[in-house]
């Protein structure tokens, strides 16, 4: 593959990079049954995932009822543990994405990833599926004070993979507006867990498969991250870069 002219590829992580919604929805449900309320049909809950672990439970909860925030709390313990005890019983990479990973990094590109996963859970499940060390930087929903869509975890994944100019590819609004708040070109695929459909998140460009990510990322107008050019950042962009 040609050189292309990003020198960090961002990428968010579930239902961009693996399907790891039946994961997602056996913690859930178990959760769920440990806090005397029903379970969740895994296809709903693919319309859930985005925001974090806090805010799928809180989801699921409101689906049979009320979703205080002393019961999200109280079973935020229990879904950490579930899921972590089997993080990757039935997730796997969407097809091409490893090969896609391998030639953005032949191509001089850093890859990061920006993630609303707990940190600790994000790598635990990248050992899983054997992606130790493919990321030059792992930010995940935990690991500054503020989660995506606030820019800030997408310019710290970014700056520390390097910094210069950049892409974020991703699944969702919360990944299509942390991009926007960023001022970075956004890729968006259309085979994961969007609550809309993929071509109404506004990205720059949109691919259906990741053999096709190569070329998109390379018909992009390069843009350097706050990272390294926060002088020209806007207001709220550059503000949260200093977080």
């Amino acid at each position: 593959m040609a050189p292309f002219r990003l020198d960090v590829v961002a990428f968010d992580l579930d239902g961009t990079l693996a399907d790891t919604a039946p994961d997602l929805a056996a913690a859930l449900n178990r959760t769920l049954d440990e806090l005397g309320r029903p379970g969740v049909p895994a296809e709903h809950v693919r319309r859930l995932v985005g925001h974090g672990a806090k805010a799928l439970l809180r989801k699921g909860l409101a689906a049979s009822g009320e979703a205080p925030e002393a019961l999200v709390e109280a079973g935020y313990p229990i879904f950490l543990r579930v899921y972590g005890e089997a993080i990757c019983v039935g997730s796997r990479p969407y097809p091409g994405v490893e090969a896609a990973l391998d030639a953005l990094r032949e191509a001089g590109a850093a890859l990061a990833l920006c993630t609303n996963k707990p940190e600790g859970l994000t790598h635990r499940l990248l050992d899983a599926l054997g992606w130790r060390g493919r990321f030059a930087s792992v930010v995940g929903g935990d690991t500054l004070p503020v989660r995506k869509p606030d820019p800030a975890p997408l310019v710290e994944a970014i700056e520390r993979a390097g910094g210069g100019t950049a892409a974020f590819v991703g699944d969702s609004i919360t990944d299509a507006d942390t991009a926007r708040a960023a001022g970075l070109p956004f890729v968006a695929v259309s085979f994961g867990y969007s609550d809309r459909p993929a071509d109404q998140l506004g990205a720059e460009a949109l691919i259906d498969h990741f053999d096709s990510l190569a070329g998109a990322l390379a018909r992009l107008k390069p843009v350097k991250s706050f990272a390294t050019n926060r002088a020209t950042a806007p207001p709220r962009a550059r503000s949260a870069a200093k977080r």
